[in-house]
C-alpha cells in the first residue's frame, strides 16, 4: 500500500465529511422515508432505496433527508415511500419500484408535482393546510 500524502488525507477527510453530511438531518427541509420492514424488503425496497438515493445524488439535491423505517402497515402496497416536503401534502406512495423511485425524485422532489397514480395514502383534503 502506498503512503498517503497530506493532500490525500485532506481529500479523504472531506469525502467522509460529505458522506456524513448527506445522512445528517441538518439543513434538510424534505424527508423521504422508505419502508424497509420484512414485507418491504421482500417486495424490492432495497432497490427502491438505492434508486432514490442515486437519483438524489445525480440531481445534486441537497435538502433531502432519506431515512429507512420498519413496516408502515401497508403491506399490500410494498415497497412504500413516504415524502414530506414543504408546501406539499405528506403522501405515501405504494408499489414503488426503482423506476418509480427515480420518478418520485424528479417529479415530486425536484418538480413539486405529485405522482397521483402511485399515492396510496395522504391526509384528507379538509385537514391539509
Amino acid at each position: 500500500m502506498k503512503k498517503m500524502t497530506l493532500d490525500d488525507l485532506r481529500k479523504l477527510r472531506q469525502q467522509k465529511k460529505d458522506e456524513l453530511d448527506k445522512r445528517g438531518p441538518d439543513n434538510k427541509t424534505t424527508q423521504v422515508t422508505v419502508g424497509m420492514g420484512t414485507c418491504g424488503v421482500a417486495a424490492g425496497a432495497k432497490e427502491t432505496l438505492s434508486a432514490i438515493t442515486d437519483e438524489i445524488e445525480k440531481l445534486k439535491i441537497k435538502a433531502v433527508l432519506v431515512r429507512q423505517t420498519g413496516c408502515m402497515g401497508l403491506c399490500h402496497a410494498e415497497p412504500t415511500v413516504e415524502v414530506t416536503a414543504p408546501g406539499m401534502p405528506t403522501v405515501i406512495y405504494g408499489k414503488v419500484d426503482a423506476s418509480i423511485g427515480r420518478k418520485i425524485v424528479t417529479d415530486h422532489l425536484a418538480g413539486k408535482r405529485l405522482l397521483d397514480n402511485q399515492i396510496c395514502d395522504k391526509p384528507a383534503a379538509d385537514i391539509v393546510r
